[in-house]
């Protein structure tokens, strides 16, 4: 017993420290941030240096560039404030109606009522929903405040140091997200789970305990689907109207100051890629944890051999990845700094791969301290299987090493240093169409080897441990979440920096840095989505086996010569198809509006479009009220359609039917998704390869303004619904469905027998 208790206790240790290390980590990484000043040396000195260059022209011209970052900088700031605080209004009311009603729904089980699991479902929801919420409220935050300060390492001398600071600030301020969502996540999760072990009985309970937790992960991925959902259409509909009504009807450069939408476009960087990334991989993490703790609550040789540090393994894992990431961040700001423009890819790759190879010994030992030497696990057809912790850490390595390959595979695909880009803008010289074709056959075509990827994964962590090791592989791929949401975050971050200096009208100097590492953040944000789509993809696997296993169904009962389940899966497979509809119009439509209010003001606003000294300035809150008011909008009927479709299967069709819509819809979005996201990341770098003056067509460089350069921009803004709004929300789709079959299988259960209302025959 007090043997029992002691290994208890060091296990409790071995999750809540790494995770208060993440967060302490975080908070010093603001504050190195706070340390870079948006004035030059001091605010006073940078005043009367403004003071001093009053007369002269030149020096006149630089003090204007300083002022204008910084009122940049807090337009940004008021914008992206502004859109997540009517958002997150929304998702309150939401989470408060939905919570309610889970209440009562979640408490019809098969026996009866049951208001103490509803209860605590509920509440679980509640603290799952207002946790994402805060994790891309503190992400987008210091993607905001950090951008600012990027573009003023970049004017620093010399041009090494200005190197290695401008990078480091980017990183480090996607670190700061990285590391407290980590660490956020596992400790109110974990304090979450220790609060209602009062109220059940582990050792025979432990099943209705995680089920209660399985309301955090619906509560995190309810709020990702509206982050995800409205940021995306938000950052799309101003990056497309922006673009339309910029570069390709005036014939102005991109964030040019004159352009109403650049402020509105700046703000959707962050609320779509990074508060709604956050969201969306905080969601994954719950989910998979949610789906590991359900499945391993089905073996009484765990909890008896294993006890409490046996079931928190899932956990365990995502707190060492936490300290590995801390480790391996000072590589890149510390031991292989940034010093010319060469090393930033090099550096951010060397990241991935470091943690990935120390997180494979780390979790064996892990595995080796939390698991028993041998025990059972009860498989999805009836037989049972015996389960050791090598494999255990065979299942998690396949799926932390199967995520970094696709990312590399991601960055294969959509980076301008290799082929397949560098083809789709040589594809720009007969026009927009065939730019088009080339980009549509390289989305497909990249598709290939990630899906097969996870088709090893998921068979190999199945074949060694059931529904459990797809979990424990789910977890894996996300063990390095600090280090990955991080990269991503770094994308959005330099996108922005370089949006300010284009705005504030910088040296050439600076842009061109600030040019240099967005370029590199395009390519990081391609790896992070490629990464995000394979953890989506295994965790509704995940979450499936979770339902499965829950729902009481066997082999017999999800056999595919069944005709509910034929059917149920190929109407499964159409739900992808109909919410990237809506998403993708949602964007259209929005963008329109964005494209006559930019028109109406080079129309009414006089010596605007022209640049005309002393003209007006543009009505930067226009614009971000449009994308606003459309993101708003829009984001409810996708919601609606991928929260409700699950529910009336299960209600009118049973527990079968929704497994074969689980199965359709999972296997289907995770080619939508990478073909999309894949296809939106070519064009985006086809452009960028064309204006950095890469593409030559009988001996004439092309360049900005050309005509193979317009059709260049042409599919870039046909890509951007897709890389940033369809695509990623799609990992959603896989995920939300499955997390609330979870949460409502005892209720579905309690329809005639998990028959359903319709009560039709079952295999």
């Amino acid at each position: 017993m007090a043997e029992n208790l002691l290994a208890d206790l060091m296990g409790s240790l071995l999750i809540v420290a790494p995770a208060a290390f993440g967060i302490v980590f975080a908070y010093w990484l603001y504050k190195k941030l706070c340390k870079i000043s948006l004035f030059r040396q001091s605010r006073e000195d940078d005043e009367a240096l403004l003071r001093r260059m009053e007369m002269a022209d030149a020096g006149e011209a630089e003090a204007d560039s300083y002022q204008k970052l910084r009122q940049i900088y807090r337009d940004i700031q008021a914008g992206a404030k502004a859109f997540l605080a009517a958002e997150y209004r929304m998702c309150l009311a939401f989470l408060a109606v939905f919570g309610v009603a889970m209440i009562f729904f979640v408490a019809k089980v098969e026996s009866g009522w049951d208001f103490k699991i509803g209860t605590l479902t509920a509440f679980s929801f509640f603290v799952g929903g207002i946790t994402s919420m805060v994790s891309g409220y503190i992400g987008m935050m210091i993607a905001v405040f950090t951008n600012a300060r990027c573009t003023m390492c970049a004017t620093q001398t010399p041009d090494s140091l200005a190197w290695k600071e401008s990078f480091n600030s980017a990183f480090r301020g996607g670190a700061v997200m990285g590391f407290a969502l980590a660490g956020l996540g596992i400790l109110v999760m974990y304090f979450l789970m220790c609060m209602y072990v009062s109220a059940f009985d582990v050792a025979v309970e432990a099943v209705k305990l995680f089920e209660c937790i399985a309301g955090f992960g619906l509560g995190g991925s309810a709020i990702a689907m509206f982050g995800r959902v409205g940021g995306g259409i938000y950052t799309k509909a101003a990056d497309v109207g922006a673009d339309l009504a910029g570069k390709v009807v005036s014939g102005i450069p991109e964030d040019d100051p004159r352009n109403p939408a650049t402020i509105a476009d700046n703000v959707g960087d962050n609320v779509g890629d990074v508060a709604g990334m956050g969201s969306d991989l905080f969601g994954s993490f719950a989910e998979a944890t949610c789906a590991a703790l359900v499945v391993a609550a089905q073996s009484g040789s765990l909890i008896a051999q294993g006890g409490w540090a046996g079931l928190m393994f899932p956990v365990a894992i995502s707190g060492g990845g936490i300290l590995v990431c801390l480790v391996c961040s000072f590589i890149a700001t510390h031991i292989q700094p940034v010093k010319k423009e060469v090393d930033i890819e090099k550096v951010l790759k060397v990241q991935l791969g470091a943690t990935t190879i120390l997180l494979t010994a780390v979790v064996y030992i892990l595995a080796y301290i939390f698991l028993p030497s041998k025990f059972q696990i009860q498989a999805v057809s009836g037989t049972v299987i015996n389960f050791t912790p090598t494999k255990a850490w065979g299942c998690t390595i396949a799926g932390l090493w199967s995520g970094c390959m696709i990312g590399f595979i991601t960055e294969y695909y959509t980076s301008h240093s290799y082929k397949p880009v560098r083809e789709v803008a040589q594809a720009c010289e007969t026009g927009a169409a065939t730019n088009i074709i080339y980009g549509l056959a390289l989305g497909y075509k990249s598709a290939i080897l990630p899906v097969t990827l996870l088709s090893v994964v998921v068979y190999l962590s199945f074949y060694l441990g059931d529904m459990y090791g797809v979990a424990l592989a789910a977890l894996g791929m996300l063990s390095n979440l600090s280090t990955c949401l991080a990269i991503d975050v770094y994308g959005p971050i330099c996108d922005n920096a370089g949006g300010i200096a284009e705005m504030a009208e910088m040296p050439e100097t600076v842009r061109e840095k600030t040019d240099a590492l967005d370029a590199a953040g395009n390519t990081t944000a391609a790896i992070g989505k490629g990464f995000a789509i394979g953890s989506a993809c295994l965790v509704g696997l995940a979450l499936f086996g979770a339902f499965v296993t829950r729902a009481g169904l066997n082999l017999a009962s999800v056999s595919l010569v069944s005709p509910l389940i034929f059917a149920s899966l190929i109407f499964g497979a159409m739900i992808p198809y109909w919410f990237s509809a809506m998403t993708m119009k949602s964007v259209g439509q929005a963008a329109n509006e964005m494209v006559k209010e930019v028109a109406r003001q080079f129309r009414e606003i006089p010596g605007l479009l022209e640049g005309t000294p002393g003209h007006a300035p543009p009505d930067h809150a226009k614009c971000i009220a449009i994308s606003t008011d459309a993101s708003l909008r829009e984001m409810i009927a996708p919601a609606v359609l991928v929260m409700t479709t699950p529910l009336l299967f299960g209600i009118f069709l049973g527990v079968d039917a929704v497994a074969g819509l689980l199965a359709g819809a999972i296997s289907s979005s995770i080619q939508m998704a990478i073909s999309a996201s894949n296809t939106g990341g070519a064009w985006d770098n086809a452009k960028k390869y064309v204006e950095k003056g890469a593409v030559v067509i009988n001996g004439v460089v092309q360049r900005k303004g050309s005509e193979l350069h317009k059709a260049a921009v042409v599919g870039d803004t046909v890509g951007d619904p897709l890389k940033d709004t369809s695509g990623p929300a799609l990992n959603i789709v896989m995920k939300l469905m499955a997390i609330l079959s979870l949460v409502f299988a005892d209720f579905f259960r309690s329809i005639n027998d998990g028959a359903g209302l319709f009560d039709l025959p079952r295999n």
